[in-house]
């Protein structure tokens, strides 16, 4: 690559940064009780119809899955959904793929966008990370067209350009009117801003680089890098956390009644493995059907060791057990034992060892059972048995294995090397690969087929071979045909779903341990104080109990020209990374509308035209006050927020305010203000519902609660102050909770 995109022929008029803040989101589609209740119809529907379930059984396991996982019903239907349209293709023409990164760092990069960055004024966002010999791969974005997208996919390590520089120096680029000629950088105009952002790891270590853009040129002050710095340090955390993508996770328990339904529903061998307390070998607790028609040892009421039933390959197996309850890593080998001997059972292939939780297990494979002897094909129900001679050059087939490949019952058996002749040409090539394996390495052979069959009509087969030796000389080969094609696409769609749970479970985490670092970031558990005249301040925040209920708390102190300050706090509904990047738009927002000067009635108005607009829309309750320290004057308003305490001479008040709406509600509103005179050594406490609210108690009752605490601490310093009534405070909703603590001197 050596140039960026032509210019589009976009204004370069310098945007209202204002203006901005009130571009409205794009709709993210219908979230609210219906559609939840469609999503989670349709995967009962989806059970019923992929598994056989009725109505009830379907919605029950729906509903045991999502409570062994810790979600909510609709999460895990809408999950299911998606890994059903992932593999419905997959069932018919290709094989079930992993769901990639891109979609994940598209969506970051989004709310980031609509959240954060588009109040700043910035219309675009780009993720490159470094690839194999220093190649730039664009992994993700938002604002940008597919066809921008792809001229910007790969920048060569030869290129020298700003995004190189930035990346190889880690030295930000701002650039308030663009690059200069001749370089070129994404964007809607030559002119237009940019911001050029090495992303780096622990220690320095290059993991890519951002750009974000701006609809014209744009002063690109101080106060605004750093904001948009710290947003940017987000897709730090996002490409570290997939460079070192964790291994596969127990989170939760499955309730075993449904994990050995989903394993009854499997076609091939299952058996549900515990690890004994006595320090003793694996016990089988469950063993679905065909599991049971090869184990040795007859299936009993209690679990048995797993050396009963699989004695052949029970010392392999045993070590990849413990192996992946150690490492929670699910543990794959291709040939279980990995050496026939005379008069053993064939091997197991494909086999799979899945932990559940700590003591659980389970273990998955193929059967490679074949009678090794010329003289006898034996046919089991749904299968084709096949004998290839070497030394003869003859075949012999079952009388079903020429029905799957659509031949009359007379016709010649065709050897397995030829078979290619009878099968999708895509398919035709692997097939060949396979038995080239067979015949140089002497590897068991295991394959599923499309054959040649009229249009309209598709079926399935799975090739099973294994090698005839005699005295270490190959003399033939033996195996099975058996048509898969209902089973395949039960399995498929059953193995995209577990995939794609434990797959959500890891995005999920993923989330919200950004919004938590995210929120850290913004709003400090406890601030370095700032010295303003006349005037004491201490700040604290305390996160919800759980690290995954992060929210939308946040507080603000900021000093105004003239000798005022704004002092304001805020809860923004919901959890997770969305609040968190709601309540980053709502806290810069009040931040740059503050300095226009207005009245706290005014800057709330103009907040909630920007709530509004945020996507979702969330709703809001905020208290914003002016404090005049010469004057000894706060004009407050406050919409739908919890009033402010002032403690005077020892005694608490909860102060009146004009009764206004909580924001996003609805637009066009007028706040309305109140003005309190003050006194020296009065004391103000601002705080949030996390710190007194109470279940099965009255809001009157807690705010009395509040104010009792306040008078028996009337005489602490603010700092002290902050401190203990954190450690008394009564609530007990598991929310998260701000506090400010002002005293006049």
């Amino acid at each position: 690559m050596t140039s960026g995109p032509e210019d589009t022929g976009r204004s370069d008029a310098a945007p209202d940064r204002a203006a901005g803040a009130d571009r409205p989101a794009a709709p993210d589609g219908p979230r609210g009780p219906a559609g939840a209740q469609r999503r989670v119809e349709r995967a009962t529907g989806l059970l019923m119809a992929r598994f056989g379930l009725a109505a009830p059984e379907a919605s029950d396991q729906l509903a045991a899955v999502a409570d062994a996982l810790g979600q909510r019903a609709e999460e895990l239907a809408e999950s299911l959904l998606e890994g059903a349209d992932r593999a419905a293709p997959a069932a018919v023409q290709h094989p079930v793929t992993e769901p990639g990164a891109q979609d994940d760092l598209d969506e970051i990069a989004g709310a980031l966008l609509r959240n954060g960055l588009g109040p700043l004024g910035a219309c675009g966002m780009l993720l490159w990370r470094r690839e194999a010999a220093d190649c730039l791969e664009l992994v993700g974005g938002a604002g940008h067209s597919r066809l921008e997208r792809a001229h910007w996919q790969r920048i060569s390590p030869l290129w020298d350009g700003p995004l190189r520089r930035a990346f190889a120096t880690g030295d930000e680029l701002w650039l308030p009117d663009g690059p200069e000629d001749p370089e070129r950088l994404p964007g809607p105009a030559r002119r237009s801003a940019r911001a050029v952002l090495p992303l780096r790891a622990g220690l320095g270590r290059p993991l890519g680089v951002a750009v974000v853009c701006w609809p014209g040129p744009t002063t690109l002050d101080e106060e605004l890098r750093q904001q948009v710095a710290a947003l940017v340090a987000v897709a730090v955390q996002v490409l570290a956390v997939r460079e070192r993508r964790a291994p596969y996770r127990v989170t939760g328990r499955l309730a075993r009644p449904v994990l050995t339904s989903l394993l009854d529903l499997l076609a091939h061998p299952a058996l549900l493995l515990r690890l004994p307390g006595d320090g003793g070998g694996p016990l089988v607790e469950h063993a679905n059907r065909a599991a049971r028609q090869v184990c040795t040892a007859p299936a009993g009421p209690g679990p048995r060791p797993l050396a009963e039933a699989l004695p052949y390959a029970s010392r392999q197996l045993a070590d990849l057990f413990v192996l992946a309850l150690e490492n929670q890593v699910p543990q794959v080998e291709s040939r279980v034992p990995a050496v026939h001997h005379p008069g053993e059972p064939g091997a197991l292939v494909n086999v799979r060892i899945l932990p559940v939780d700590p003591e659980h297990a389970t273990l998955l494979w193929h059967s490679g059972s074949l009678d090794h002897s010329f003289s006898v094909l034996r046919v089991a129900g749904g299968l084709g048995a096949f004998e290839d001679d070497l030394t003869t050059g003859t075949s012999r087939w079952s009388t079903a294995a020429f029905g799957y490949f659509g031949l009359p019952g007379d016709a010649a058996p065709v050897p397995l090397a030829e078979l290619g002749a009878l099968v999708d040409p895509a398919d035709a090539a692997d097939l060949a690969e396979a038995t080239r394996r067979l015949l140089g390495r002497r590897q068991s052979l295991k394959l599923v087929v499309r054959p040649r069959r009229p249009a309209g009509v598709e079926r399935r087969v799975q090739i099973v071979a294994e090698p005839l030796l005699t005295h270490g000389t190959l003399t033939g080969i033996t195996g099975i045909y058996q048509d898969v094609t209902a089973q395949y696409r039960t399995e498929a769609a059953l193995a995209a779903t577990f995939d794609r749970l434990t797959d959500v479970q890891e995005e999920s985490d993923t989330r919200h341990r950004l919004a938590l670092l995210m929120q850290r970031a913004l709003v400090p558990e406890t601030p370095q104080p700032q010295p303003l005249p006349g005037l004491e301040v201490a700040a604290r925040y305390r996160p919800a109990a759980q690290v995954y209920r992060v929210g939308g708390d946040w507080y603000d102190v900021l000093p105004l020209p003239g000798g005022r300050v704004m002092v304001a706090v805020g809860d923004l509904a919901g959890h997770g990374i969305e609040a968190t990047t709601g309540m980053v738009a709502l806290r810069n927002g009040l931040r740059g509308l503050a300095l226009t000067g207005e009245s706290p009635a005014r800057l709330l108005h103009w907040l909630n035209e920007l709530t509004v607009r945020l996507a979702g829309p969330p709703t809001a309750t905020a208290l914003c006050a002016v404090l005049e320290p010469g004057a000894r004057r706060l004009t407050w308003s406050s919409a739908g927020h919890l009033p402010p305490l002032l403690l005077r001479d020892g005694r608490a008040e909860l102060l009146d305010s004009a009764h206004n709406i909580l924001l996003g509600a609805t637009a066009g509103v007028t706040y309305r203000e109140t003005t309190t005179m003050l006194r020296p050594e009065d004391t103000l406490l601002l705080y949030t519902d996390g710190l007194v609210e109470r279940r099965r108690t009255e809001l009157r009752d807690s705010l009395a609660q509040l104010s009792r605490t306040a008078e028996e601490l009337a005489s602490a310093e603010p700092d002290e102050l902050a401190d203990l009534i954190l450690a008394r405070a009564t609530g007990d909703t598991a929310d998260d909770s701000s506090l400010i603590v002002l005293r006049f001197r």
